[in-house]
Order: structure tokens, then C-alpha cells, then sequence
């Protein structure tokens, strides 16, 4: 299989080293991955402030650059949202083979065990783009099933301590452009949220989503908590 690999543009800029544990991860795995160096945004700060015909232009280039692979892979499940609902016809091409990462390792390449070791006790945050729009978990208020795809990954590393948080799936409270023009209430929900991974003694917060960790990092620092965060690519692909 052909796979391209889409970097969110936060991520490119502030946390390439999750691009990074993306590709090496997905090598090890012996899959043939692609990055087309002429990609850029999605578009989604644009639709997510309400100027969602002002990202054509990313639209148009995300195509030019994806448009020939099997599979598109993102470790950002935000984005791929994105595609997939909200860029119209082009993003219909990539409606089925657009994937979040954990959710292409659990579905697609129906990932059995994993040679990665991380002996830290870590606090799993549920992304609402992920979790609602993606569906890589179960959510609380529905009658259903109970399942969590980021989470079955993570239990297939060798010494980690998973916490069971008590509230499993609230937001963090970023949201985009929420955050600028809704900040003290994105600050409290942030607040709130990392109090719930504090409780429990976490020395790490993951996600599928860095934007969410992005939130959180700089609540954590301006609390000068020796709490970290890392993207759940960072752990998957960490060596014994």
C-alpha cells in the first residue's frame, strides 16, 4: 500500500519531533510511507473561524498532494476531520483512505503487538474531534459498546501504567480559535481537565490530538508542574 503522510502545520512548526516518531513508527511496522514536501494547512483555523470557503486554496494543494496515495495518514485526528467533513468535494476524494493514526494502526493495518517499552505512569486525554467526529472511542453519554482505539495501542506497550481517569472523555477546552476568543473559559476547562490527570498521579499526559496537549503543556508550565505531555506517537514508537 502507497502512504502518504500529512503533517499538521502546529505540529510541523512547534512539535516536529511527532512527525518524526509518526514516520519511524510507521517504518518500523514495514509500511512504505511518503511525505510530499509541498504540503501545507488543511484549512481548518480558517473554517474553525467561520471562513471555511477561505480555505480552498489549502484544499486544492492538500489534493495535488494526496490525491495519488492509498492511504493518507495523519497523527492528528482534528485534521482529519477536517478532510473528511469539511472540505467539501475535495475532501469526498479522501473520505474513505484519509485515517488518524491509531485508528489506521488498529483498523487498517490491524496492529497485533508493538516493540515499544514505557515504564511512566501516563493520563490518556480523549480528543472530542477524535472521540466524536472520528469515533476513536465510545462516549460516555451513549448506550453502547465500550472501546477506545488509542487506548487498546497503548496497553500493547511493555510497562506503562495507565490510569483510569475519572472523567474519560470531557474536553480540554481548546478548541481552535475557541481558546483566542473564548479564553478564560478554555483556560478553566484546561484547568479543570488537568486536574482530573493530576489526581491520579500521572507523569504524562497523551493524545491522539497535539493541538489538546498544546493547550494543556502551557496551563501545566504556568503551573510549573513537572507534569509532561506527549503525543501517543511519541510513546507507540518508543524503544525498549
Amino acid at each position: 500500500m502507497r502512504i502518504g503522510l500529512f503533517i499538521p502545520c502546529y505540529v510541523d512548526q512547534f512539535y516536529p519531533r511527532v512527525a518524526i516518531a509518526t514516520l519511524q513508527l510507521l517504518e518500523k511496522l514495514n509500511l512504505s510511507v511518503t511525505y510530499p514536501l509541498n504540503q501545507t494547512c488543511c484549512g481548518q483555523p480558517m473554517a474553525n473561524s467561520g471562513f471555511e470557503s477561505f480555505g480552498a486554496g489549502a484544499a486544492d494543494v492538500f489534493t495535488e498532494n494526496f490525491q495519488e496515495f492509498d492511504y493518507v495518514v495523519a497523527p492528528s485526528g482534528s485534521c482529519v476531520l477536517h478532510v473528511k467533513e469539511h472540505m467539501g468535494k475535495a475532501g469526498d476524494a479522501f473520505h474513505g483512505r484519509i485515517f488518524e493514526l491509531s485508528e489506521f494502526l488498529t483498523d487498517v493495518v490491524k496492529v497485533k503487538n508493538l516493540n515499544a517499552s514505557f515504564t511512566h505512569r501516563v493520563g490518556l486525554h480523549a480528543s472530542c474531534h477524535g472521540q466524536r467526529g472520528l469515533r476513536l472511542a465510545s462516549a460516555s453519554e451513549l448506550h453502547e459498546p465500550r472501546y477506545n482505539k488509542t487506548k487498546s495501542l497503548l496497553q500493547m506497550v511493555e510497562g506503562i501504567d495507565l490510569a483510569e481517569l475519572t472523567r474519560t472523555d470531557e474536553c480540554c477546552g481548546f478548541g481552535g480559535t475557541f481558546a483566542v476568543s473564548e479564553e478564560a473559559l478554555s483556560v478553566k476547562m484546561g484547568k479543570d481537565r488537568i486536574k482530573d490527570h493530576l489526581s491520579h498521579d500521572v507523569e504524562v499526559i497523551t493524545s491522539a490530538d497535539m493541538s489538546c496537549l498544546m493547550h494543556m503543556e502551557g496551563l501545566l508550565k504556568r503551573q510549573k508542574s513537572k507534569v509532561k505531555v506527549m503525543h501517543v506517537a511519541e510513546i507507540l514508537n518508543h524503544s525498549k
